[in-house]
């Protein structure tokens, strides 16, 4: 562990380390519920989803662990889950097979990015206050499916209504969030996991939560593994498709690890992440492999930060990490039984803990506040992570240029904004 990890030189002791990673895993570990449920929206097989999630997650996190040697853990994200069923499947109306496609191609692109060191040129070139109002605005539509899949907000008149909260799968949900959201006050480790547990549970004697049974061996991977469509990769729809996941997924990575290595206190002192061309290649060899496992984007995690704060400096947090989820591979009966309500209010927490860089967003000066707010409220109003991504930008770019500030945009944004105006342009 010394040879591998250099525990000694990171100031940190295997017992520190495991105790990092055990926490880590249980901070994220609803990811094996909520991916699963997402993207079975999108019509894929729940079972084959729950096993590429487990899988890829474990497979990213070793590279992460014995490639960077940094304690960050990595799964399918949230925020591009949603970007893939509610947006490229159900509201574009392609197939599941070509989203996956989409995302296999990603991967590929990440790969060769990183490769060439233009990952970081990209995430330079984007507008600060845009980048947080994306996580701010998938935080808010994270939140929203939330409230839409467990029935507390339903379609109405007024377009949304409260739906029925004195029963059934309202009233479990509603539940869930007054427990889940007070073990998070109390910053009980595991709190969201421990929450969809606890809720599940309080389902069962209201008829919401039942026994799916089964093997407890992994569930099959065949109706997801390498079920690629290359149909229409060419099409404007699908470049901006391929765009966003990889806008998105950019952001995110290199945020978290900024994020996470600044509380690890393992800080360049020029202000570079040690390793960080290492680490960036764990996600696009995660994004790779979990496309042709079957599930959407692999990122980094931010509650990699949990295990960080418990003292976790090197890759064996992330072994750790890794070796829980292959464990979880064969405790797939207990998560397939979990209903949506139960997973519901992890989905409004998460989303609560998406939208903390709203209060970094700079609200004096109007050519960053109000691109940093059309990408907000776009996002959720028109359930479209593209959308406002596309509106944001845009905003940016031409009130910049009417505000004679046109110094500052990059010939990477111009790039950018061409093609965002042709897919508002062509639909």
């Amino acid at each position: 562990m010394e040879k591998l990890f250099k525990l000694s030189a990171n100031k940190t002791t295997v017992r520190t380390e495991v105790l990092a990673g055990v926490t880590t895993f249980l901070t994220m570990a609803y990811i094996l519920i909520v991916n699963p449920l997402i993207l079975s929206d999108a019509g894929m097989d729940f079972g084959a989803v729950f096993t590429a999630t487990a899988l890829s997650a474990a497979i990213a996190t070793l590279v992460m662990a014995f490639l960077a040697n940094l304690p960050f853990a990595l799964a399918p994200g949230m925020g591009l889950n949603a970007f893939f069923a509610y947006t490229v499947v159900i509201g574009m109306g392609y197939t599941w097979q070509q989203a996956l496609t989409a995302v296999f191609i990603e991967g590929i692109i990440f790969i060769l990015l990183t490769a060439f060191n233009i990952r970081e040129a990209i995430v330079n070139s984007i507008p600060s206050n845009v980048k947080k109002a994306i996580s701010v605005g998938i935080g808010l539509f994270i939140a929203f499916i939330g409230l839409q899949n467990s029935g507390i907000v339903v379609g109405g008149a007024t377009l949304v209504e409260l739906g029925d909260i004195t029963k059934g799968t309202a009233l479990v949900a509603l539940i869930g969030l007054v427990i889940t959201g007070t073990l998070v006050a109390w910053k009980v480790r595991g709190a969201l996991l421990i929450g969809i547990v606890a809720t599940a549970l309080v389902g069962i004697p209201l008829g919401v939560t039942t026994w799916a049974g089964g093997s407890f061996l992994p569930p099959s991977l065949k109706p997801t593994f390498l079920q690629f469509d290359f149909k229409g990769i060419f099409t404007i729809d699908m470049i901006v498709i391929v765009f966003t996941f990889l806008f998105v997924d950019m952001f995110d990575t290199v945020g978290t690890l900024i994020g996470c290595a600044t509380k690890a206190e393992i800080i360049n002192e020029d202000g570079s992440i040690p390793r960080c061309k290492e680490a960036l290649f764990a996600d696009a060899i995660g994004t790779t492999v979990g496309a042709m496992l079957g599930t959407s984007t692999v990122t980094t995690y931010v509650e990699s930060s949990a295990g960080v704060t418990e003292g976790g400096k090197t890759g064996l947090t992330s072994l750790v990490v890794a070796i829980l989820f292959l464990i979880s591979l064969f405790l797939s009966p207990l998560f397939i039984s979990i209903p949506g309500a139960a997973t519901a209010p992890t989905l409004i927490l998460v989303g609560l803990f998406m939208i903390t860089p709203v209060k970094d967003i700079d609200f004096e000066d109007g050519t960053e506040s109000i691109p940093a707010f059309l990408t907000i409220l776009i996002m959720v109003t028109t359930y479209s992570i593209a959308n406002g991504i596309m509106f944001g930008a845009l905003s940016w770019i031409i009130l910049k240029l009417l505000t004679k500030k046109a110094k500052e945009i990059t010939p990477m944004m111009v790039i950018i904004g061409v093609l965002l105006l042709l897919k508002l342009i062509l639909g």
